[in-house]
């Protein structure tokens, strides 16, 4: 079985082998508030590749991203609080995931069945992250309304050994380890049949329907995994940041997260990833030194990305790398 998945691995996946590692040694190096802070970009890097898995691979465009983040963000925050009667950290993420599974699976059968797409299906999902928002607002005696909820960092019975995940050093390594965990099923999972259909659908959604293919029920159910996957991002999040706010799931976090992965490469899980890491982590130094105008500085990258590098960075280098190899 592992033969079997190592086989499915391309270069992308060789060169994610090495990014894992290299920042598995980020906390020897750097230390830090960098310990602290860039389990959060990681987070939002599962957030990117639920995006990209929807955006990139099969040609739908969603910004309701946030709003499936905010959701298990406040599941987590449920559980760990007591407010859900049952379960632990472990628990919380499964229901996280299972949740935005579920909600999203319903939004996309009925939107997918009518034929809703494009611009009407991107309305949709953005009412979506409003809804949310709106509902984390007005249910304040649950989620604490714009005061936000706070969320404590539990400990986690391994059955060997119970880690405190309180200090910053255990939850660096449980998230890398969760996150590093996604990204190899959703890469083994873009690369089987079924990922494969997904990207026929972007491609030609006509020339499927005519084999006999249900496209409607193929973008539902990817749509459910992106939901799914974003959600348990949000709870992740949650563990680890010890906040959340209804703005995690509004209009301006989802667009956040469309710059990510445009910038960084819609078509490439690994480049959505550090997408979510890299901008993210530029807009809290650019928000830091010009509070007032860091928007703006992240909408003229985009904006450069987009013109010069419509595949995004990922994107220009992996067209880069493949006339080499024609050369070659």
């Amino acid at each position: 079985m592992a033969f079997h998945i190592l086989a499915r691995f391309d270069g992308e996946a060789k060169f994610a082998v090495v990014v894992f590692v290299l920042l598995a040694l980020i906390p020897a190096a750097l230390g830090g508030y960098t310990t602290y802070i860039l389990p959060q970009y990681m987070c939002f890097g599962i957030l990117a590749m639920s995006l990209a898995l929807l955006w990139g691979y099969t040609g739908i465009l969603s910004f309701g991203q946030a709003g499936f983040f905010a959701i298990g963000g406040y599941l987590m925050g449920l559980v760990l609080s007591g407010a859900i009667p049952f379960g632990g950290f472990v628990v919380a993420l499964l229901l996280a995931a299972g949740l935005g599974y579920v909600v999203a699976a319903l939004l996309g059968y009925f939107l997918f069945s009518a034929g809703v797409r494009d611009a009407y299906f991107v309305i949709v999902t953005l009412a979506l992250s409003i809804i949310v928002e709106q509902l984390a607002v007005s249910q304040s005696q649950l989620t604490g309304g714009w005061n936000g909820m706070f969320v404590m960092r539990p400990e986690v019975d391994l059955v060997v050994a119970k880690v405190n995940l309180y200090g910053d050093l255990p939850a660096f390594y449980t998230v890398l380890a969760i996150v590093a965990l996604v990204y190899v099923l959703l890469h083994v999972y873009t690369r089987s049949r079924h990922g494969k259909i997904l990207v026929g659908i972007r491609e030609n959604e006509a020339r499927l329907t005519s084999l006999g293919v249900n496209t409607a029920w193929k973008k539902t159910l990817a749509f459910a995994l992106s939901g799914a996957v974003a959600a348990f991002g949000g709870a992740l999040y949650a563990m680890h940041s010890g906040f959340v706010s209804p703005s995690l799931g509004g209009v301006l976090f989802s667009t956040e997260v469309v710059v990510w992965v445009a910038i960084a490469g819609r078509t490439s899980l690994l480049g959505a990833l550090l997408g979510g890491i890299a901008v993210s982590w530029l807009s809290s130094i650019i928000s830091a030194w010009t509070p007032a105008y860091w928007q703006l500085f992240v909408g003229l990258i985009f904006i450069v990305t987009i013109v010069f590098f419509r595949d995004g960075v990922a994107g220009a280098i992996a067209q880069i790398s493949r006339k080499r190899r024609s050369k070659t």
